[in-house]
């Protein structure tokens, strides 16, 4: 979908509420992309989970908070789960998946096929994850990073374009088309020069 497509699928940014779990999000026309981004997290994470939602709203996107509520004790796979099917759905364009470590929940999220899920700590990371794998959420670690470092990883994921965007024989786009359909003899192995 491109930003022309989105700004004619969205309301206004000042009038719109989340079309998720009704969130309610607005800024003044000064923001550029309005995305839509799900994010979920197990109990360890609630807390960053809460500030990088605000955060994200008061930057103009669209948030679906997918749980769980603060003081819940829960299991990671379950919201994982939960953020790849709206991801894959097409209801929301990008995923923000938090626990303790990051590692869990990702695992969960990559169990989908749809879903490219990549663990990050570091704007570096976040951007590669974008750039060469085309990933469609990132996960991260509220005991590992702080909220400063989270909010820089964010940024970054969705300011990043996929190297291969525009380039459909590209060798990033051969190689994520590859993840989504994973091979499941050992034949099956390819060799480029």
């Amino acid at each position: 979908m491109t930003k022309t497509d989105r700004d004619q699928t969205l309301p206004a940014p000042d009038t719109r509420k989340s079309s998720f779990t009704g969130v309610e999000s607005g800024r003044g026309d000064d923001y550029v992309a309005r995305m839509r981004i799900a994010i979920a997290s197990d109990h360890a994470a609630t807390d960053m989970k809460a500030e990088l939602a605000e955060w994200l709203m008061d930057e103009g996107h669209e948030v679906a908070d997918l749980g769980p509520d603060r003081g819940e004790s829960v299991d990671y796979p379950d919201y994982g789960y939960k953020l790849a099917e709206v991801i894959a759905d097409g209801t929301a364009e990008y995923g923000i998946a938090l626990c303790g470590s990051g590692i869990g929940i990702s695992i969960s999220v990559n169990r989908h096929p749809a879903l490219r899920c990549a663990m990050v700590s570091d704007p570096l990371s976040a951007a590669l994850s974008r750039e060469h794998n085309n990933a469609n959420c990132i996960a991260l670690g509220a005991r590992l990073i702080g909220i400063e470092m989270a909010k820089a990883c964010v940024a970054t994921f969705l300011s990043t374009e996929f190297a291969d965007a525009n380039n459909p024989d590209g060798r990033h786009r051969r190689r994520v088309t590859k993840l989504g359909i994973p091979p499941l003899l050992s034949d099956h192995i390819e060799t480029h020069q």
